[in-house]
């Protein structure tokens, strides 16, 4: 069963993903329903790789490129988790920030009417 072909799930989602806070791997996650509703169902690396999960603190992994000693800290967005960035910064060389292109029309979770891209101006 394909849910994503029928129409009416896609305008669905078209009129409500904004609003919903929908990921953007729902339809991957519908067309694949048949898949993950069997009862031998394990996760390919594609399910795990498009799966969200919230992240809440800081999460951080360490590791070692020709020497040269990584830092990457995974913090959450949420309005609340936003004060404990500060303490990644003590002490570092250089900060990369990595945010998915695909959000960039996405409003915020705690604020409907600012949306995401309008943060950086």
């Amino acid at each position: 069963m394909k849910l994503w072909s029928d129409k009416a799930v896609q305008e669905v989602y078209e009129a409500k993903r904004l609003e919903c806070h929908l990921h953007e791997s729902t339809r991957f996650f519908l067309d694949s329903v048949d898949r993950i509703s069997n009862v031998n169902y394990k996760p390919t690396d594609q399910d795990i790789l498009l799966t969200r999960i919230k992240t809440t603190g800081i999460v951080e992994v360490s590791f070692i490129i020709k020497k040269v000693h990584f830092r990457v800290f995974d913090v959450g967005g949420q309005r609340s988790e936003r004060k404990k960035w500060i303490h990644c910064f003590e002490d570092v060389n250089a900060i990369i920030f990595i945010a998915a292109v695909s959000e960039y029309d996405e409003v915020l979770f705690e604020d409907e009417t600012t949306v995401v891209s309008d943060m950086s101006t």
